[in-house]
Formats: structure tokens, sequence, C-alpha cells
């Protein structure tokens, strides 16, 4: 008789355990792919991009006009940071090129390169990818949100009148941008940027 209870309560409480592991493993799971942390997680992934390549699709706003490009972008982390216009036809092939502190721009209907150093101005390139993190990795004034199945990060440009408040928005489904979003000092876009292909190395 007293094996028997014996039996049936160790069968109990291995039950119990059994159980207890289950739940608990599956809680983690949901803590960690649930909507903060894999917000979270996503939000990281962007920031700390080593490497990209990604075809955008631009709309720069005046107050005469509005013009749209094509443009291909490739960035290696320490090394360079390229942009090439596709479209329209009639500068296409123009490529501006970061190295550092230097900037090359090249024509190659043309076959001319130019070259500026140390010239902060012209190589602050807003239309980046890469700029955009490095402005919101340093900036104190950002945040996010979740809305419509993207994230939504904010950050301000107080240097730039032109260019002061940047948004871009990163698919919760695939974690790639989708657009970003430039503004000027009255909030009326600048810029308009909507990545059609990322590809992360």
């Amino acid at each position: 008789m007293n094996k028997k209870k014996i039996i049936c309560i160790c069968s109990i409480f291995l039950l119990l355990l059994i159980l207890f592991i289950f739940f608990y493993a599956n809680k983690s799971k949901k803590m960690k792919f649930g909507n903060t942390s894999s917000n979270q997680e996503i939000i990281e992934n962007i920031l700390n991009i080593s490497s990209y390549e990604t075809m955008i699709e631009v709309e720069v706003n005046s107050n005469k006009n509005t013009n749209k490009y094509i443009i291909k972008q490739t960035y290696i982390q320490g090394e360079t940071s390229e942009q090439e216009i596709l479209k329209p036809e009639n500068i296409q092939g123009i490529k501006i090129i970061k190295n550092e502190n230097e900037l090359k721009l090249e024509n190659s209907k043309l076959n001319l390169t130019k070259i500026y150093n140390d010239y902060a101005y012209i190589t602050d390139n807003c239309m980046d990818l890469s700029t955009f993190i490095e402005l919101y990795q340093q900036n104190e004034k950002q945040e996010y949100e979740e809305k419509d199945g993207e994230i939504i990060l904010d950050v301000e440009n107080a240097d730039n009148p032109y260019t002061k408040y940047r948004t871009l928005y990163i698919s919760k489904e695939t974690g790639n941008p989708t657009k970003m979003e430039i503004k000027d000092n009255s909030k009326k876009t600048s810029i308009y940027i909507l990545y059609r292909e990322v590809k992360f190395q």
C-alpha cells in the first residue's frame, strides 16, 4: 500500500513538473516574441547594420517643383557609402561616394571625377539610411511607436531646418525599412523615400 502511494505521489509530482516546464517555456517564448521585445529586437537590428544595399524611389519637394529619382545605395560600415542615380536618364550614372571625410562625385557618362576633402556640409547625406541611423543613435530627441504593422522611428536634426524632422518606417513582418519621411522646420515634407529593395549583409 505504501509503495502504491509513493508511486502515485511521484507520478503526480512528475506530471506537475512537466506541466510547469511546458508552461514556463511557452511563457518565455511569448515574452521573447511578444510586441515589446520583438519591436526592440527589430530596432536594434536596424541600428546595428554593418552593410546594406538598397534600391529607393525618392521624391524631393521644393517651393517651385517636385523631382523624382531612383537611386541605388550601397553602404559598408567604416569603409564607404555610395549612391548611384539610375533615373532620370539625364543624370543617370552619377555616383556620390563617401569615404570617411572625403566625398567623390563621379559621372560615368562624362568621365568626370571631383573630390572634396573635409567638407562636412556636403558629405551629410540625409537620404542615406546610415545617416538616419547615426542621427538616431546620437540624438536625445528620439522616439518610436508601433502602428499598422510598422515600427516608426522619429528623430530631430537641429542642425538643418530643411531636414529637421526625420521618420523611418520599418515593417514588423520583414524587419526591413519601408519608407522614410524628411520634413522641414514647418513640418512640410521635403523628401519622401520608398524602399523598393533592401539587402542586409
